[in-house]
């Protein structure tokens, strides 16, 4: 059921080059199915391509003002304080916040009664990931980082091989193995470079071999792993380790794409001045971290400028640069927050909820600082040391030693009979196809026990053909007419390889069934 009295407004970002819009004629179409009105700005999505006659066709109205009714704002940028002064008493406002915003602004909503929910402040836990704004940009700027980079470089990325001569491929460093290094990585792998990647986390190192690049490890017994997936704030030492590090390698890259920063901190220096020295002239870097400061020494923000010969780029807009997709995914992260904020068709803000509580930064004019982050659980305590052993330990000792000498004596003793009375009544076509079973059980198995656990589900789907020669070989003994031994091991040998091929194809299906898309 509709309710007419919650009105979702979308205006157009006042932000010079900003081209990003909150809401796209799709996530307004969900909006609209979750209850509310959903009122765009005139133009609000143009730079976007998204006209509006979109945001019509997807059941939005189009105004020149939709902020004095709207109850609640869906911005990309946050408001300045002339936006603010618009809003109306008690409107919530959900938008980045990152860095310091509008003292004055700020002020504003405060004196309305207003709400600020901060994107940039979802929790990163896997229930907030389709809310996650700051994962699905920073993809953006690492992939667009490599393509504004490769077009200010005299050099193409990849080999190239002509009757004239030819080039190696470009090498490129990702300083940063976060979700905009990686991206990044995965696009100058694309192009054919050859890539290396520092980070201060070891768990990076598995990612970024995966994609084809070279990880260089920092020589000490440093886990930079900090809250949020983020890196931690780097000692001086550790500080230091790495510049060494970016100046060692500094000689042989042709690019660098910097991208180590945490939200709300300054961006750490890691290519210092002597680094730019030592790269060769028409080298390029370009500095994901130019909105804190930047990684490099002397970056500027949204300025290209030389230092020591080389091109240093300081784009703090780059997801933006491709404002059709990256309004898309941004949109998609906020109708997923507005729905999670949703019950029973009006949108509220739950403070028992850990996801909104930890994005809202401003409740009813009153400004919220930070919750505390979760601390872990206990681990149980250790065992001392003059600790008697448990007795629940104890049975794992045999019970009776006599016991199963005896067990396994008679089980020697009924394997040895049976294998007399099958050299004993058996024909002797049988003894040969026996003994090839035997070598083929035995192979089988070291073959099936020797392959890592991991890989036994794909390995046993991929049996299917094997388990076909079976059947034919067992059809063949089973369709003898007699009831001989061979046509009863030929019969049973039927039986199961049908069991495993069946079996090997609903396993397949099932594997296949997880990386389908849902709806697909």
């Amino acid at each position: 059921m509709r309710r007419t009295d919650i009105n979702v407004a979308v205006p157009k970002e006042s932000v010079p080059g900003e081209r990003r819009v909150a809401g796209t004629p799709e996530s307004v179409a969900r909006l609209i199915s979750l209850g509310f009105e959903v009122t765009a700005e005139t133009g609000a999505g143009e730079d976007s391509g998204f006209a509006d006659g979109a945001y019509r066709d997807a059941g939005a109205s189009i105004a020149d003002d939709c902020w004095s009714d709207a109850a609640v704002i869906l911005k990309v940028r946050p408001p300045s304080h002339q936006e603010a002064s618009r809003v109306r008493d008690g409107a919530i406002i959900i938008c980045l916040f990152d860095g310091d915003p509008d003292a004055e602004a700020m002020a504003t909503l405060a004196s309305k009664k207003a709400s600020v929910v901060a994107l940039d402040r979802v929790p990163r836990i896997s229930r907030a990931q389709s809310m996650d704004v700051l994962s699905s940009m920073a993809s953006l700027a690492g992939y667009r980082a490599v393509i504004e980079a490769a077009a200010q470089f005299d050099r193409p990325l990849g080999a190239q091989v002509t009757a004239a001569g030819s080039s190696r491929p470009a090498r490129v460093l990702v300083i940063g193995a976060g979700v905009a290094g990686l991206a990044a990585i995965g696009a100058a792998r694309s192009l054919g470079a050859e890539v290396r990647a520092i980070d201060t986390r070891p768990p990076t190192r598995e990612q970024v071999e995966s994609l084809g690049a070279t990880f260089l490890e920092l020589d000490l017994d440093f886990d930079g792993e900090g809250e949020g997936g983020y890196a931690k704030v780097l000692a001086d030492d550790i500080l230091k380790a790495e510049q060494d590090l970016v100046l060692a390698q500094a000689p042989e890259i042709d690019i660098i794409v910097t991208t180590a920063l945490i939200p709300g901190r300054p961006a750490p220096l890691l290519i210092t001045r002597e680094a730019l020295r030592a790269m060769r002239a028409g080298s390029v870097i370009l500095d994901l971290a130019a909105l804190r400061g930047g990684n490099c020494e002397g970056t500027r923000r949204d300025e290209i400028i030389e230092i020591e010969g080389v091109k240093v780029i300081g784009y703090s807009d780059l997801p933006s640069r491709m404002g059709e997709t990256a309004s898309r995914f941004f949109a998609a992260n906020v109708a997923n927050l507005v729905k999670e904020m949703t019950t029973d068709g009006a949108l509220t803000i739950d403070l028992e909820n850990e996801i909104v509580r930890g994005a809202t930064i401003m409740h009813e004019g009153e400004r919220l600082e930070p919750p505390p982050p979760k601390m872990p659980s206990p681990a149980p305590p250790a065992a001392s040391a003059t600790k008697p052993e448990p007795t629940a330990l104890k049975p794992l000792a045999p019970a009776n030693p006599r016991r199963r000498t005896a067990i396994t004596g008679i089980a020697a003793l009924v394997l040895v009979g049976l294998m007399l009375m099958l050299g004993r009544y058996a024909p002797q076509s049988f003894l040969p196809h026996f003994t090839v079973f035997i070598l083929a059980c035995f192979v089988g198995w070291q073959v099936v026990w020797n392959v890592t656990p991991a890989l036994h589900t794909p390995l046993m789907s991929v049996t299917n053909a094997i388990s076909g020669i079976i059947i034919i070989g067992g059809l063949l003994q089973a369709g003898s007419g007699e009831w001989t031994a061979a046509a009863i091991l030929g019969g049973i040998a039927v039986l199961v390889a049908t069991i495993n091929i069946a079996g090997g194809f609903l396993v397949t299906q099932r594997m296949l069934r997880m990386f389908r898309r849902e709806g697909a």
